[in-house]
């Protein structure tokens, strides 16, 4: 079986949820508060809850917030790949969740923000495994090079899975140009692919990611209730969504690439991963809190509630 390797950041997120948020210098109370394992683990547990095994390879901190993660890691059953934990603590993410469903995000960094090639290497990279690289990865001067350099030594046989996240905004700068030709899956929502790419629209913008990646990579563009689109060799689907009632978004996408990843992996094909992750997605956004990805067994329950088997 192969397995993930996630080398982006688990940060500790403050979640919020309130009514709106406060004008600049404004005060507003909060309806819930809670201090959850969020960032990269959110993609990781919902792999894991699926059934692809996870390997995180990335920083964790001494003090509170590096207790509470790898604490989160440990229950999911996610193995942890750098053994020994980093002089300063995990970062924080402060998630304000509005009563619209959309949320606001202020981040700062810890530990998580570095890593060297030994740390990388502690893991080997096997025939079918996933690798995952983060966007946000790549504007950590502490981490960016080391990755790349990694990742650009993988053998082809290791799948490479990028998402851009939404503070990637272009093709153009130059680790982004090096780590272009070696992507293998492409995940992310349309505002980041209509970011990235300049196009007016999700058609236009799989086209242009088409002219900047590999001819063979299979990209998938989240498009919120409306599901997903997938193209890969130049032939694109759009994927149908799932009708539910919002509440909560933090986490939908990061439940969607997690699921995508593990259906793949168990020799889905493009079209039913992506019809599994939209239904992961669109359970993971009945639920306040930013890891809230559901297993194998509610996926299957909802499909067939949808589709009758």
């Amino acid at each position: 079986m192969p397995k993930l390797l996630h080398t982006g950041q688990v940060i500790i997120d403050l979640v919020m949820a309130v009514d709106k948020l406060p004008q600049a210098g404004g005060d507003v109370l909060a309806q819930s508060a809670s201090f959850e394992a969020g960032g990269g683990f959110n993609v990781m547990a919902a792999a894991q809850r699926n059934g692809l095994p996870v390997v995180y390879l990335g920083r964790h901190g001494t003090g509170r917030f590096g207790d509470l993660a790898r604490e989160a890691m440990k229950a999911e059953g996610i193995r942890i790949g750098i053994a020994y934990s980093a002089e300063r603590d995990t970062g924080l993410c402060v998630a304000i969740t509005d009563a619209s469903a959309e949320r606001s995000f202020v981040s700062y960094i810890g530990a998580e923000g570095e890593v060297t090639a030994e740390d990388l290497a502690s893991v080997p990279a096997e025939t079918g495994d996933y690798v995952y690289v983060s966007g946000y990865s790549l504007l950590h001067v502490g981490k960016a090079q080391a990755l790349v350099d990694w990742v650009l030594a993988l053998p082809s046989t290791v799948n490479v899975v990028f998402d851009p996240g939404p503070l990637v905004e272009s093709p153009d700068a130059p680790l982004m140009q090096a780590l272009l030709p070696r992507i293998d899956l492409w995940t992310s929502n349309s505002e980041e692919a209509l970011r990235f790419t300049g196009a007016s629209d999700i058609a236009e913008a799989l086209d242009r990611l088409a002219a900047h990646l590999p001819s063979k990579v299979l990209m998938v563009v989240r498009d919120g209730p409306q599901g997903c689109w997938i193209h890969q060799r130049g032939e694109r689907q759009h994927v149908p969504g799932f009708e539910v009632e919002a509440v909560d978004s933090n986490g939908a996408g990061d439940a969607h690439a997690g699921v995508f990843v593990a259906g793949l992996a168990q020799g889905l094909s493009a079209g039913e991963a992506a019809r599994r992750a939209n239904a992961a997605a669109a359970l993971a956004v009945t639920r306040w809190g930013p890891a809230t990805s559901p297993g194998t067994a509610e996926v299957d329950a909802l499909i067939s509630e949808t589709f009758g088997g």
